[in-house]
């Protein structure tokens, strides 16, 4: 999609980085692809053999691109998790694609890119615990069901209650918010739910994962909330600072957006990427 190129060359713009830091990752492997996905599912993905329905479902057309956009997706996520474990924190300039579940994609997302770097964070022994904040306004339900009955990872969600899917899974936290949720109602219920994962959640975290949505914005066209960008500045804060608190390294991710001016997507997802970099130059500092 056209706004990952135009948030790269926003970065690079507002002097966070220049061209030769921004890191290409890997193309995710067939085993990190396994570690959550279907054998079956990966080949059909790989091959072009989807089928019309779960085309539909994808809502997207197969393309060798399209594979290797998603596998690279996946791969930038699992690379900015060690990056995060490393240095505190870090950012995948795309990736969030949370409606792919084990064996089949679903909502513009073939392969789960957070489920794949926690999996791939356990097999390489480097954490036993994470946990997910996914406020992209709709629910993330491919993670949610890949989690669902894993103690060692707790995944918490924010989203609209009657925008898609309409078939919600059941994260370890849900808060669904009704349309038109504005800055002051949607802050509310975030900093309520950080405070229930504080009282809910057994032991500490080796590393999080935070799905900065874009799409809660009120000139998104598929997100029917009524948050400002600056309100959208003070979510990614609140979030962050929960996260600095505890000392707990966070991979950000971009997830949705889909404003009917697609500079305001990128210039609200910017946003989040300065607040990334100010939250590294602060743990540098500590």
């Amino acid at each position: 999609m056209a706004k990952y190129a135009l948030l790269r060359q926003e970065v690079i713009k507002a002097g966070l980085a220049e061209d030769d830091e921004i890191r290409e990752p890997h193309s995710a492997t067939l085993a990190e692809l396994l570690r959550v996905h279907t054998a079956s599912y990966v080949e059909r993905v790989l091959v072009g053999r989807l089928g019309a329905s779960e085309l539909r479902r994808l809502g997207l057309p197969w393309s060798p691109e399209l594979v290797q956009r998603s596998r690279s997706s996946v791969g930038g996520t699992i690379e900015a998790s060690w990056a995060a474990i490393e240095c505190g924190v870090a950012v995948n300039l795309a990736g969030g694609t949370h409606h792919a579940f084990p064996d089949f994609g679903a909502g513009y997302c073939v392969f789960n890119d957070v489920a794949v770097a926690i999996q791939s964070l356990r097999a390489e022994g480097r954490i036993r615990r994470a946990l997910v904040i996914d406020c992209d306004v709709h629910q993330g339900d491919g993670t949610a069901a890949i989690f669902q009955h894993d103690p060692g990872v707790f995944t918490l969600s924010i989203h609209g209650a009657d925008n898609f899917p309409m078939r919600k899974q059941k994260s370890n936290l849900d808060v669904a918010l009704p349309d038109g949720a504005d800055d002051r109602v949607y802050l509310h219920h975030l900093r309520q739910a950080l405070e229930s994962v504080d009282a809910s959640a057994s032991g500490e975290f080796d590393v999080g994962f935070y799905l900065a949505g874009a799409d809660c914005f009120h000139g998104d066209r598929l997100g029917r909330m009524a948050m400002t960008m600056e309100g959208l500045q003070e979510r990614d804060r609140c979030v962050l600072d929960w996260f600095r608190r505890r000392g707990i390294p966070v991979t950000i991710v971009m997830a949705g957006g889909y404003a009917r001016r697609i500079e305001d997507t990128v210039a609200i997802q910017l946003g989040t990427v300065r607040l990334a970099f100010e939250l590294a130059r602060r743990i540098e500092e500590t």
